[in-house]
């Protein structure tokens, strides 16, 4: 059996990145002959605090340990066809245990799905980041054997310094997202918007729009977040909803809307539309701020909608509210979208073959 060593930051079932760009994919590889091993830096104990302001004596053990978790990866990095490296090796500048993994005798891809070679530091750790090197994305790239791009943004970066990039897009599994929720005429509608607490800056682009739905509409309208348990805006009722691998398809399919609004800027320019992505595989009607891939994957007034001003958002939010008949189409054409292009199965088998290549 061939082996694989997956470098990522985060335990099994923790980070979205990992479980969409690589996680849900063990079963498959495993069934294919590739023995699939995960070395991760934070433990859930160290999830606690790491993301948040203070403990700094804790947050340096966590960083000494992470040290020597990477320098096991190197001594046994030898023992695998393939190193899997997402987004970097270790959380600070350095770029020292990806050029030591890269002397190994196994073949190294790298796999990202953001803009990472820009600053973007979580709340709790602004203070560190000095310590950051956005920067070594490119050097890291230039090391390794094969880059996994998340779309053709991030590819054309990568391309200025390795030639062998591949557009790989980030996939749900349509066998597990499946709506559990049934279409009822007459019910209030939900608006609802999916994120963790390094994006839910991004949901406050919707504030003064969704304002403006809630006056217009009233009680016939209401909002929910996941990802955040412990935002709170009281002025649109809503409490923030943690986020579960359990629970994620059942809360999402009580979304009768969907929305991402992002910034036209560089970083969310290099955003794969996960959460366009999750709406879009449970049926449900989305709109997408056109940046980046968002502009690939929404065809306007087909399969979703996009929206850039608030006149905008306000005016398609609308269709959708006073239209049941308009949230059932767009919801069915959008699951089509996702079978077709950005599900487990349309890409399942392009990891395969380009294991394979890496391997012979």
């Amino acid at each position: 059996m061939k082996k694989i060593l997956f470098i990522a930051a985060h335990r099994h079932d923790r980070s979205p990145s990992q479980r969409y760009r690589f996680e849900q994919y063990f079963s498959y590889f495993r069934a294919n002959g590739w023995q699939c091993d995960l070395s991760y830096l934070i433990s859930a104990e160290d999830d606690k605090f790491f993301y948040k302001p203070g403990n700094f004596f804790r947050k340096i053990g966590v960083l000494i340990r992470s040290i020597q978790t990477r320098l096991r990866d190197i001594k046994n990095a030898d023992h695998y066809d393939i190193v899997f490296i997402q987004r970097e090796a270790f959380m600070l500048g350095s770029v020292y245990f990806e050029k030591q993994l890269c002397k190994s005798k196994a073949k190294v891809v790298f796999d990202f799905d953001d803009a990472i070679w820009h600053m973007d530091v979580s709340e709790g750790n602004k203070k560190f980041k000095f310590l950051k090197n956005p920067a070594k994305t490119g050097n890291i790239i230039a090391l390794c054997d094969i880059i996994f791009a998340g779309n053709q943004y991030l590819a054309d970066y990568a391309k200025q310094t390795n030639p062998n990039v591949v557009i790989i897009p980030t996939t749900i599994d349509t066998e597990n997202h499946k709506r559990q929720k049934p279409y009822v005429a007459g019910e209030r509608i939900c608006i609802g918007w999916s994120g963790s607490i390094t994006t839910i800056k991004h949901f406050e682009y919707a504030i003064p729009f969704l304002k403006r739905i809630k006056e217009k509409y009233g009680d016939k309208v209401f909002f929910k977040v996941m990802g955040e348990p412990n935002y709170i805006n009281e002025e649109l009722n809503i409490k923030g909803i943690l986020w579960t691998s359990d629970t994620e398809v059942e809360v999402l399919s009580s979304f009768d809307i969907g929305i991402m609004p992002l910034p036209d800027d560089e970083w969310a320019k290099g955003k794969c539309g996960l959460k366009g992505l999750s709406y879009m595989a449970l049926e449900i009607p989305t709109i997408l701020s056109p940046v980046g891939v968002n502009t690939e994957i929404i065809q306007d007034g087909v399969n979703g909608f996009l929206a850039t001003s608030d006149d905008e958002w306000v005016e398609k939010l609308s269709l959708l509210i006073e239209s049941e008949e308009l949230r059932r189409k767009l919801g069915k054409e959008a699951r089509k979208t996702i079978v077709d292009r950005y599900s487990v199965e349309s890409q399942k088998d392009v990891y395969i073959k380009y294991f394979k290549q890496l391997s012979q």
